[in-house]
């Protein structure tokens, strides 16, 4: 395995880009269809006419 300060500072950065993007989409679905889900409103349901 390469050390880190061996590695190319694109691919550092790239590698940092794609976890985060993966961390934050994780967290998403989590929270959309996860147990946390039970606490989010719907606002249509709130403001029914």
């Amino acid at each position: 395995m390469p050390n880190l300060m061996d590695l190319e500072p694109g691919l550092v950065i790239g590698i940092s880009v794609g976890v985060a993007l993966l961390v934050i989409t994780g967290m998403a679905i989590y929270t959309s269809f996860g147990p946390p889900s039970t606490q989010l409103d719907d606002p249509f349901d709130d403001h029914e006419d």
